[in-house]
């Protein structure tokens, strides 16, 4: 019975979870997440300097690379409450737009080049420069004829 409450709650969470805005938001948004691990990591280095035994009034009052990390961290903090109070940033589809127009330019000149010979002919020309026209001639005579066999 146990394992199945577990799993029902753990269900539960799992809906939660799904449910809130925020937690999309976090998994979606890169920029938030990298707001928040830089409060975390400027508040645990505040709270280091904090908590090095000295007394907290007095390294409150001077130590000046508490003061800085502190505010780093407030920054951070700042700049992640902002992002997720502002509606998530549409993703812009031009790029995939361009491409598809690419691929498809891309496909109907190969299918042009293949089906039309004087286009072909034509490109290869621009590319390779024009063919000339070649005749041969021979500059030896022919060599006499063999005898022809006897017929018995």
């Amino acid at each position: 019975m146990a394992a199945k409450d577990r799993l029902s709650k753990a269900e539960q969470a799992a809906r939660a979870a799904r449910s809130s805005q925020y937690l999309q938001r976090l998994i979606e948004d890169e920029q938030l997440r990298a707001s928040l691990l830089s409060a975390y990591v400027a508040a645990r280095g505040a709270y280091g300097r904090l908590s090095n035994g000295k007394p907290a009034g007095r390294v409150l009052l001077e130590d000046q690379k508490l003061h800085k990390q502190l505010g780093e961290a407030v920054g951070a903090l700042r700049e992640a409450s902002s992002s997720l109070r502002e509606p998530p940033k549409k993703v812009r589809r031009r790029k995939r737009r361009a491409v598809r127009m690419f691929a498809l330019f891309t496909i109907g000149a190969t299918l042009a080049l293949v089906m039309n010979e004087g286009l072909r002919s034509k490109v290869l020309d621009m590319l390779f420069g024009a063919e000339e026209e070649f005749d041969y001639t021979s500059t030896t005579s022919p060599s006499e004829p063999a005898p022809a066999p006897v017929a018995s």
